[in-house]
């Protein structure tokens, strides 16, 4: 909605006015009863949600009216409209901001809401998720975070479906990923997807393709590609700091707990659980199969390696500057300790063949030391990258780096990190942002290109594991040649109406 002449203009300056000068809540009904006159749902309207029923308007308390205003001049916007620029402020348009909805508000999705609300120029406009419970918590982290009242979706096809969305992100299980990308393109929307980029190879390769074939902006969230010491440390190996670069070592020695043994049950009040399953096997419904835990499933997940490990294993290969899968992988393990439910190995050691260096990886989830004096996070993980070259050794992690150099491994360099948090979305996210206005994928610090090409040495990986032996991969092909049984494992079969298309 645009402001209508001298009268709308009024109506936008009256209700900025009186949303930074009030200090207690405040309904839009209130501040209409106290300006006669003027049209302050219009104002509203215009200055922020032109999409939103009039009942929800009206239901909007001053918390939220007041942040959205702060925001508004707080930042450099662009004059859209000569009645704003009559009103006083710089105001961005309605068709300027990015309108952005959370498909999966747990974990990552918690942290993309509170990540993507701070970012000038964007809103959480929408919701999406199958279990109800999620949904409450959701409104009120986004309420606290002066985010307007989104629009509330259990079906992220309803998401596709709205005029109003311009970007998603996605943070739903594995199993979700690609065909959730593919869709979303299918429908022009722009795409942040988390990672693992897909729960095979075959279904990664169409995600790429659905982006290319719809002109879309697909980030991949490896957010370690836009943190600042990661790219210098990224620099220095790829410019010859510790000399030629022989290994690069992923490690994930994230400690991991027993999961237990859990019987079948209900499927708990609120869960779509259908929708939930989507592309994979319908099982009858376990708890140990759900939230989080479905990580260690392989009908739903990839195990840590593709969890967790995918930052590690993408960091290895960007330092490496490799852009194409290795030739020859073998990978080993077990599930030790622990007698539980859980599929995927918490013990795993994969190695890969490039020709002039190797890509090593590795997870452990029990008990262990460190390597390569790789800093403790949380006092209980090792997770980061080691570099080794003919000079010395960099060390790479979430909070920084360091170098060792020469045959006594002195210390030469230890960087910190310098976002406000350590592992920061925001930069990562912002990145996407910046991509989805300039309309350029070369804008990207992880296209879905790079995010398909880290997760397939995952899933070459696991293959490698779950067949018993080493692998030769067909990088062009994207196949394990003539190996029958390897090549199983590429894709899976998909379950209607939930199916990755041949054709995007």
């Amino acid at each position: 909605m645009r402001p209508r002449n001298g009268v709308a203009a009024a109506s936008v300056k009256t209700f900025v006015r009186l949303v930074l000068a009030r200090d207690q809540p405040l309904r839009l009904s209130e501040m209409a009863r106290r300006a006669p006159g003027t049209n302050l749902l219009a104002a509203y309207e215009f200055l922020d949600r032109p999409y939103l029923r009039a009942d929800t308007i009206a239901k909007t308390s001053l918390r939220s009216l007041r942040g959205i205003m702060t925001d508004l001049v707080r930042r450099v916007f662009l004059k859209s409209t000569v009645a704003a620029a009559s009103a006083g402020v710089s105001i961005l348009g309605a068709n300027d901001r990015i309108n952005l909805a959370v498909i999966g508000l747990r974990g990552r999705g918690r942290d993309h809401m509170a990540t993507f609300s701070k970012i000038p120029g964007c809103r959480v406009a929408a919701i999406c998720d199958i279990d109800a419970g999620q949904i409450g918590p959701a409104q009120k982290l986004l309420d606290e975070l002066h985010n307007p009242p989104p629009v509330v979706y259990r079906d992220l096809r309803r998401v596709f479906e709205s005029k109003d969305i311009d970007a998603v992100t996605i943070a739903t299980p594995n199993h979700w990923h690609a065909l959730a990308t593919i869709w979303a393109c299918q429908a022009g929307k722009d795409v942040y997807v988390e990672k693992p980029a897909s729960h095979s190879i075959w279904e990664g390769r169409r995600a790429v393709e659905a982006a290319r074939k719809y002109s879309r902006i697909v980030q991949c969230g490896m957010q370690a590609r836009s943190l600042e010491h990661y790219r210098r440390a990224i620099e220095l190996v790829r410019n010859g700091g510790i000399g030629k670069v022989y290994m690069a070592k992923g490690l994930c020695f994230k400690r991991r707990l027993s999961i237990g043994r859990k019987p079948d049950g209900p499927v708990p009040a609120g869960v779509d659980y259908d929708l939930w399953t989507g592309p994979a096997a319908k099982l009858p419904f376990n708890p140990n199969r759900f939230h989080y835990n479905w990580h260690w499933f392989w009908n739903t997940g990839n195990g840590d390696i593709a969890n967790q490990g995918v930052h590690e294993m993408d960091i290895a290969r960007w330092g490496l500057n490799k852009s194409t899968a290795p030739a020859k992988v073998t990978s080993m393990g077990g599930k030790f300790v622990y007698d539980d439910d859980q599929e995927t190995p918490n013990t795993q050691l994969a190695a890969f063949n490039y020709g002039d260096a190797e890509q090593v990886f590795e997870v452990r989830g029990l008990i262990t030391g460190s390597e390569g004096n790789m800093v403790l996070e949380e006092e209980k993980h090792y997770i980061g990258v080691i570099f080794l070259g003919s000079e010395g050794y960099l060390t790479v992690d979430c909070n920084g780096f360091q170098v060792f150099m020469g045959e006594k491994r002195e210390r030469t360099q230890q960087v910190q990190h310098v976002e406000e948090e350590i592992w920061s979305t925001r930069p990562h996210a912002e990145n996407f942002l910046k991509a989805v206005r300039s309309r350029n994928r070369g804008d990207l610090n992880c296209d879905i290109l790079e995010g398909h090409i880290s997760a397939t040495l995952c899933h070459m990986a696991n293959t490698s594991y779950r067949v018993g032996r080493t692998l030769a991969f067909d990088a062009k092909g994207e196949t394990f040649g003539a190996d029958s049984e390897a090549n199983r494992y590429l894709s899976r079969e998909y379950r209607a109406p939930f199916r990755v298309p041949s054709e995007v």
